[in-house]
């Protein structure tokens, strides 16, 4: 099983891939023809991390949450998992739009539909951290090691 910890470095991980992509997506870097490859090598890396990142949430939190007997905890579990099925496919749909053709073809359509990508990614990290962790913590998932003071 997963610790807070974990997942609090898998978002840290997934802040710091889009960090460095959003820093490397521009016109004057992209018509370089390394830059270009390496920022379609981090695009697909991210696309790994985010459904791996995915992947483990359905394995090791949704399951215990759905069964929880706190209707609340049930509730934030569903909204969590019907929340992934547009990211998914949204991730799906770029990747077979702009990537799997490897032709490097950064044009400001891609570079504005690979922003809205890293928004919806920077937004559900958010949402988890606000949200989720902290209810996993109420609920004895997991310890919080960082310490107790909680913001309210």
């Amino acid at each position: 099983m997963s610790t807070l910890e974990s997942y609090r470095n898998s978002h840290s991980e997934l802040r710091q891939m889009i960090d460095d992509l959003r820093s490397i997506l521009r016109p004057d870097l992209l018509h370089i023809r390394p830059n270009a490859k390496t920022a379609y090598e981090l695009l697909c890396d991210l696309g790994v991390k985010v459904r791996s990142h995915l992947a483990e949430e359905d394995r090791s939190i949704y399951p215990t949450l759905l069964i929880h007997e706190d209707p609340r905890v049930k509730s934030i579990a569903w909204g969590f998992i019907s929340g992934e099925k547009p990211l998914r496919k949204i991730f799906d749909d770029y990747h077979k739009r702009w990537l799997k053709n490897c032709d490097f073809n950064f044009t400001e359509e891609f570079l504005a539909e690979t922003h809205e990508v890293f928004d919806m990614v920077a937004q559900r990290i958010e949402r988890e951290e606000q949200v989720l962790l902290p209810k996993l913590v109420e609920i004895g998932m997991f310890q919080d090691r960082r310490g107790s003071n909680h913001a309210g």
